[in-house]
Order: structure tokens, then C-alpha cells, then sequence
């Protein structure tokens, strides 16, 4: 098989944790073929959805700050189409970049490019508004533009989380409660006056048990979560906001949430997701470039590359 992995460049890989570095490693263990490229490298030309890929091969890590783990070669232009699998791994935030180039996948799928998860489940779902079509799962939740809703939020229920809709790892997540002295200037700076939509949500105290990412793959379900418990004294348990990331079995709850879930993740086309459940409550559906590979793989010795691997190659067709 020829695979394409839209990423960020390898180089800049933390390769004792990168999803994607995983997700490498068990294609070349198949002996698929590898190209690597940028989002900012599709291009259409006479019509077709394209990309500058560089053919590369995987030498692997031999210590955690290895960066020269693969042997690039130089780089052809060539039809999405022409892969037999086109793998998008572009991290957030999701700006106008990022939607144009959901935009080009999806042009591609026209022309038999198959990738993964598809452009129009990536735009359809926003990460964080993704929750509001599973309503029965999560925490009284608002969003809004006005500050004075999130006040009126804040007074009805004393503990809230804010957040913005296109951040990523934790980046501007702030907890308010109503003796919070900089309520004023950290909605001000986060709605830009108004001026910018976010979502508000009900504290979860489970939090300090971990924000577990469940990860559902080609319609199946791993059999364990991964609980991101966050440091002393802070809210998020985003392994980039310093979070510990311990993997577990999945409870009844998480189970339940990600069984339900599945079925419309699948039918969407959404091969790869990361649900993030606190307590019995969903928080997100990350469809972008979900994590969470390495931690399950190391500690449960459950081999989830594996799984992604089989899955791609069979909603390929290959």
C-alpha cells in the first residue's frame, strides 16, 4: 500500500509519544510505502487534487530526542487519488488554513482518494461542538458570543469551565467560579469583546480523577482509556498542560458513551476518534489528529497502531 500522512514535520516529533510516529512505524513493519507532506503542500492542477510528497523511509528512534528517525528522499508531485490511503494528521487549531484544506480532501474523495478521517467529518465536526449532537452525555453546557450569557451561566450554576472552539492541548481553558476577581478580563480577552463564539460548561470535580480519552477505531471501540490527570493545582488534564497520562480499563460509563457514539462516527466516515469523557460526561469528539497511541501500546500492551492499521487498510479496500 502507498500512504500519504499529511503532518506536521517529522522532525519536530516527540517520537516516545507522537500518535503519527506510531501510526509510521506499524505501516513500515507492513511494508507500506510512506510519503509524507504538508497541508500547505495540496495544491489542484488540470483539475486534480494533488500533493508535493516525499517518499520516506522509517529508520525508527534510537533514543527519545532522535529526530533522524527516517531517511527522506526528494519530493513528486502526485494525485491524492493515486494513494491507497491518505492519512491527515494536520494538529489544530482549525483556522481558515485548515479549512481550506479540509476542502481539497474532500474534492479528492470525488476523485477516489481515500482519506482518513474524510474532509466533511472534519468540518462537520468542530471538536468541541461536536458534544451538543450527543446531548444525553454531557454537562449543562452554553455557547454563546455574549459575555453576559456566561455570566448569567456562571450565576446559575457558581463553577463553570470557558473554552474557545478552535484550541487545542488545554490552550485557553480557564475555570471560573463567582468570586473570581478577573472574570471581566478573562472573558474579555477570550470572547475579544464580544466578538468571538465560546463554550461554557458546568465544572466536572471528576476531573481529578482524569479526562479520559476513549478511542474509537474504524467503528470499534479500544478496550482502554486513557486518564490525563492533571497536576496539583491545575484544571486541565491535557498531557500538554503537564497532565499524567495513565491508561485504564474502560468503565461501564465510558463504554456506554463510546458504543453509542461509534455508529455515527462510523457512518460519518470518521475512522480515527478521540472522545474525552470526565466522570459519566462527554467533553469533546476530537477528529483532527487524536492521541493517545504510545500510552495504551506501553502500558496495557495492547497494540492500538495495529488496530488503526487494520482499519485503514480495510476502509480502503485494501
Amino acid at each position: 500500500m502507498k500512504i500519504l500522512f499529511i503532518a506536521d514535520p517529522p522532525a519536530s516529533f516527540k517520537t516516545y509519544k507522537d500518535t503519527t510516529y506510531a501510526m509510521m512505524h506499524e505501516a513500515a513493519k507492513r511494508g507500506w510505502q510512506l510519503f509524507h507532506t504538508l497541508s500547505s503542500e495540496l495544491s489542484v492542477r488540470n483539475g486534480l487534487v494533488g500533493a508535493n510528497a516525499a517518499p520516506f523511509e522509517f529508520l525508527g528512534a534510537k533514543d527519545d530526542h532522535d529526530h533522524d528517525w527516517f531517511r527522506v528522499q526528494e519530493k513528486i508531485q502526485t494525485a491524492l487519488k493515486d494513494f491507497d490511503a491518505v492519512i491527515m494528521r494536520t494538529d489544530p487549531p482549525f483556522d481558515m488554513q485548515y479549512l481550506y484544506a479540509t476542502q481539497l480532501l474532500t474534492l479528492a474523495e470525488t476523485q477516489g482518494a481515500k482519506v482518513f478521517n474524510s474532509g466533511q467529518s472534519m468540518r462537520d465536526f468542530n471538536e468541541k461542538l461536536a458534544i451538543l449532537n450527543f446531548s444525553g452525555f454531557t454537562a449543562p453546557t452554553l455557547v454563546t458570543t455574549r459575555a453576559a450569557n456566561v455570566r448569567a451561566f456562571l450565576q446559575e450554576h457558581g463553577d463553570i469551565i470557558v473554552k474557545p472552539l478552535d484550541g487545542m492541548g488545554g490552550m485557553g481553558i480557564f475555570r471560573l467560579t463567582e468570586t473570581d476577581p478577573n472574570i471581566g478580563s478573562i472573558l474579555e480577552t477570550l470572547m475579544r469583546l464580544d466578538t468571538r463564539t465560546i463554550m461554557a460548561q458546568r465544572y466536572i470535580p471528576e476531573i481529578i480523577d482524569g479526562d479520559k480519552r476513549i478511542l474509537v477505531i474504524g467503528g470499534k471501540v479500544v478496550p482502554f482509556a486513557l486518564a490525563r490527570i492533571p497536576q496539583k493545582g491545575e484544571t486541565r488534564g491535557n498531557l500538554a498542560a503537564g497532565g499524567r497520562g495513565v491508561a485504564q480499563e474502560l468503565s461501564e460509563t465510558d463504554r456506554e458513551i463510546a458504543e453509542t457514539l461509534s455508529p455515527e462516527l462510523k457512518r460519518r466516515g470518521i475512522l480515527l476518534a478521540g472522545l474525552d469523557v470526565i466522570g459519566r460526561n462527554l467533553t469533546e469528539v476530537n477528529v483532527t489528529s487524536p492521541t493517545g497511541f504510545q500510552e495504551i501500546m506501553k502500558q496495557k500492551n495492547f497494540d492500538v497502531a495495529a488496530m488503526f492499521a487494520d482499519a485503514v487498510a480495510e476502509w480502503s479496500g485494501n
